[in-house]
């Protein structure tokens, strides 16, 4: 998968990780919303999360799932009771590239901990968190829990909630601590870009880049040489 919080095509909680249907093209892979399903349904073992510019690396984190043998389309449909933080003991790799900016609130480099799917709370949801960021309880609905394919208002135990509001679907969020009611209309809750519906506190701001997911059934490494990303990269199917 591949999200350009630009390019118009809005990847919320229930576009493209559960519903079995591709997104995109092969010429667009690294410069547009994109999702390869037969990667999507291969089992992996390794999963990395990759800040890119059109393919320019700008920085990665790789993690090692709990649970080896299941695909991505697997895990993100594992959605009652969700909440399921799916990789142990931190990221395996770190690399940041110098001189990449936009890191102090970034759902995935400003925050450490493990990786985190289907994070529901109350009638909101967030496809993929990381642990060290604020999780919102259960039963709390404050809008605040902040990272890629986001929706606030859908329940987020459906694998397809028919009744979703586009309205509050975002595809990615940026950490912040901007909880509901509190939050208001002109502090907002930033969300990288324009790829966002048009609830009243969703206030859209700079893209940090293309965010790409690798993922591989045996390479728990990635490269970091300055070359050009591909589809595929040391054995990594790419899902962008």
């Amino acid at each position: 998968m591949n999200l350009n919080p630009s390019d118009g095509h809005v990847m919320g909680y229930e576009t493209g990780w559960s519903d079995d249907s591709s997104i995109g093209t092969l010429e667009d892979a690294l410069i547009k919303d994109y999702l390869n399903q037969t990667v999507w349904n291969t089992p992996a073992k390794y999963i990395a999360i990759v800040r890119h510019h059109q393919g320019t690396l700008d920085a990665v984190k790789v993690f090692a799932f709990k649970h080896w043998g299941l695909s991505l389309s697997h895990r993100f449909k594992d959605t009652d009771p969700g909440r399921n933080v799916v990789t142990e003991g931190g990221p395996v790799q770190e690399y940041t590239a110098p001189g990449a900016h936009n890191l102090a609130d970034d759902p995935v480099f400003s925050v450490g901990g493990d990786l985190a799917f289907n994070w529901g709370y109350q009638r909101n949801g967030a496809r993929l968190v990381l642990t060290g960021g604020h999780l919102s309880g259960a039963d709390i609905d404050d809008d605040n829990t902040h990272g890629l394919g986001n929706n606030f208002w859908v329940r987020p135990k459906m694998v397809e909630d028919p009744e979703a509001s586009t309205d509050w679907a975002h595809e990615i969020s940026n950490i912040q601590d901007c909880p509901y009611p509190s939050c208001t209309q002109v502090k907002g809750v930033r969300i990288q870009g324009t790829d966002h519906g048009s609830g009243s506190t969703l206030k859209g701001g700079p893209v940090y880049g293309n965010y790409g997911i690798y993922v591989s059934d045996d390479v728990d490494s990635f490269p970091t040489d300055g070359s050009k990303l591909g589809i595929n990269v040391m054995q990594c199917d790419y899902e962008d």
